[in-house]
């Protein structure tokens, strides 16, 4: 029986995992007008254990103060948004002090945190709970999202229609058009509207009459599954609201336009149609006068998608192209402060970097080095960026940009969740797939792994598959397999984003070909190097990483063993059972017209070479890639005896979300690959 390599010390977080849940995680980002504060959310456990906590915190833009809580409450607060008066708005379930005893559950509700400190208090709710707010930078009018019901003119009567339907036991929804879930949710019969709040009330005195705010609807006419809880955007005097719509694209499918509204009639009007494309992420110019936005081209059975941005004048909806012939996929775009240049985010490279390019024209610039950035925030006096960066070898933490230089990688500022030293190291190498094509991967070694003592090799797949191995993750953290002495490989294979338009049409539609084969090239890679022992080897993938790993199963029995989270199996099945299949089906094709690529690279159709133990993964409530893919294979392994388990959770979605499943979740998998991958005896995780 073979052992693992030593594990670091037990002081290591990621050495216990009762430890590495209760890490703080840092999430979502937010600057004042005046630049001065950036806001935060921290999760941690709770009391129990048994779920995390959001709070907000400040952290100094300069760098030089630390870190300081500013709100602290059971339910948590989370989503922050200033506003121009220095308040904090944020939404929480925090119970309403002036509610009176006998009130219902609280829905999320708006709070707002004064300027000068203080406690927070509530200032908008609505029976729906609100779902989202926009905050005009200039003048601090405020829109906000919230699900109504069919029919309900006001609030009062949107509450009297939930409490009927409750006293009557119905859960019943009735349906019109597609969809009818999504992810993990149930659409219906409730549906995002949006509505107008105006200026808050001040802080009453103490003793004083709350104010109450009237909310308008400025979309009274939203009904499923199209909605009004899009991106959104207000512009800095609050008087026009850019927004996605989503629209029907012939039978049972869907495209997203953007339309601009008034908010003070109401009147709307289409911004941008474009009948072969969705248009996302809009964003208003500081003068108001333009919108910067992506545009995202509609796949076909030929050919992927493609992402540019467009610039659109308000007044004329004229749109132009602003980065034509970038081989990148840009996303989250944004004016620079005097409106001479949109930043925006791309994959490139096994990176998730910023780039600037100017509104007048020119060749988009890389503006950073290594890392994953999200949650772009521009100070409004042009002299800093702000945003929150991730990498394989760093959780997400507040960094301060330098709006013109490139070639940044700057130091993060004081904030919660500093880690200790990780265990083990991160590498980078490229191999040369069979056809030619260049393959990018990330290899964590384990503390100690040496040609004297090579670690296990587990081979993890990415999800997607549009997406590649660039950032943090708590939810596939290869530093927890690293403590316990594995190498983790981490590749990029065809159809991953970064490397450019060819690299993703090496594998649409074929998923079975390229992207396999490269996974197995940059396996081959990996097991040359004197630290790996190529004995010892797992796989493992989630979603379109839980295809492939289920592909894996079906071509080779070169591993010990394979975990196979969220997985397609049967994807004839699961094309028409997903929560979007129409998008499915363009890549795909109908299953009863052009069944080729089903036939060919359907994995389920090859179940009798399986001869690799596999642990199967699966929460009931992922509507993403539906529970009967799970049951099918699991009903394939066992009846042709392929030595496996089904680790099954009723109350998970497409991830596992709550900390005493995450930690089974590891447990469980930790074990396997201690059964089959060192021989070890099987130990069933206590809780289960």
């Amino acid at each position: 029986m073979s052992e693992p390599t030593d594990a670091p010390p037990a002081a290591s977080p990621f050495a216990d995992l009762a430890s590495f849940v209760a890490l703080p995680r840092i999430a979502g980002l937010a600057l004042s007008a005046d630049g001065r504060r950036l806001a935060v959310a921290v999760q941690t456990l709770d009391r129990e254990g048994t779920k995390w906590q959001s709070a907000l915190w400040e952290v100094d833009p300069g760098g030089r103060r630390p870190a300081r809580r500013l709100t602290r409450s059971a339910p948590g607060e989370s989503s922050p948004v200033w506003a121009p008066d220095g308040s904090l708005l944020f939404t929480s379930t925090r119970p309403d002090p002036g509610a009176g005893e006998g009130a219902d559950d609280p829905k999320p509700a708006l709070w707002a945190l004064p300027a000068d400190g203080g406690e927070a208090r509530p200032v908008l709710t609505h029976p729906g709970g609100i779902g989202g707010v926009a905050v005009a930078a200039d003048t601090g009018q405020v829109v906000v999202t919230a699900s109504a019901m069919p029919g309900a003119a006001d609030a009062e009567a949107d509450a009297e229609r939930r409490k009927q339907r409750k006293e009557a036991g119905v859960s019943a929804i009735l349906h019109e058009a597609y969809p009818v879930r999504y992810w993990d949710a149930d659409l219906g019969p409730a549906t995002p509207h949006l509505f107008w709040v105006g200026a808050l009330p001040a802080d009453e005195p103490a003793g004083a009459e709350r104010t109450t705010v009237e909310l308008r609807d400025l979309t009274p006419d939203a009904v499923p599954p199209a909605g009004a809880g899009g991106a959104l955007h207000l512009s800095p005097d609050g008087r026009s609201l850019v927004r996605v719509e989503t629209v029907p694209d012939g039978p049972a499918g869907q495209r997203d336009r953007l339309v601009l509204l008034d908010t003070a009639t109401g009147d709307t009007r289409v911004l941008v149609d474009d009948p072969l494309a969705d248009l996302h992420s809009p964003r208003f110019s500081p003068d108001g006068t333009a919108v910067v936005c992506g545009r995202e081209s509609l796949s076909s059975y030929d050919e992927p998608p493609d992402h540019t941005l467009l610039h659109v004048d308000v007044a004329t909806a004229t749109a132009r192209e602003l980065t034509a012939g970038f081989d990148r996929w840009p996303s989250a775009p944004q004016f620079g402060a005097d409106g001479t240049a949109v930043y925006f985010l791309a994959d490139d490279g096994g990176r998730h970097a910023l780039f600037r390019v100017p509104v007048g024209g020119g060749e988009p610039v890389r503006m950073t080095t290594d890392g994953s950035y999200s949650d772009l925030q521009v100070a409004r006096d042009g002299s800093a960026l702000y945003a929150l960066r991730s990498a394989y070898d760093e959780p997400p933490a507040p960094v301060r940009l330098d709006p013109e230089a490139t070639g940044q990688h700057p130091e993060p500022l004081p904030s919660p969740g500093t880690l200790a030293p990780l265990p083990g190291t991160l590498h980078e190498f490229e191999t040369t797939a069979p056809d030619g094509a260049t393959v990018h991967s990330w290899l964590v070694l384990p503390e100690g792994a040496s040609a004297e003592r090579p670690a296990p090799l587990v081979l993890w797949i990415h999800g997607g598959p549009l997406m590649s191995w660039n950032s943090w993750s708590w939810r596939w953290c290869p530093w927890v397999l690293a403590a316990r002495g594995y190498a983790v490989l981490l590749p990029d294979p065809a159809l991953s984003q970064g490397y450019g338009q060819d690299f993703v049409r090496r594998g649409w539609g074929r998923w079975g070909e390229a992207p396999y084969t490269d996974l197995m090239a940059a396996v081959d890679a990996a097991e040359q190097r004197p630290e790996i022992d190529e004995t010892r080897t797992a796989a493992m993938g989630g979603s379109f990483g839980g295809y492939m790993a289920n592909w894996v199963a079906t071509q080779t029995d070169r591993f010990a063993a394979i975990v196979t989270h969220a997985s397609l199996w049967d994807v004839d099945t699961f094309a028409g059972t997903t929560d979007a299949a129409y998008y499915w089906e363009k890549e795909w094709g109908d299953p009863l017209r052009r069944p080729e690529r089903y036939e060919q690279h359907s994995p389920h159709r090859f179940a009798d070479a399986i001869r690799t133990p596999m642990l199967v993964v699966h929460g009931d409530r992922d509507y993403r890639v539906p529970i009967g893919e799970a049951l099918r294979l699991w009903y394939d392994l066992q009846k042709r005896g392929v030595p496996s388990r089904f680790l099954y959770f009723p109350d998970e979605n497409h991830w596992v979300l709550t900390p005493g499943n995450a930690r089974v979740w590891y447990d469980t998998v930790l074990a396997f690959l201690a059964e089959h991958v060192h021989g070890q005896q099987w130990r069933r995780p206590e809780l289960l």
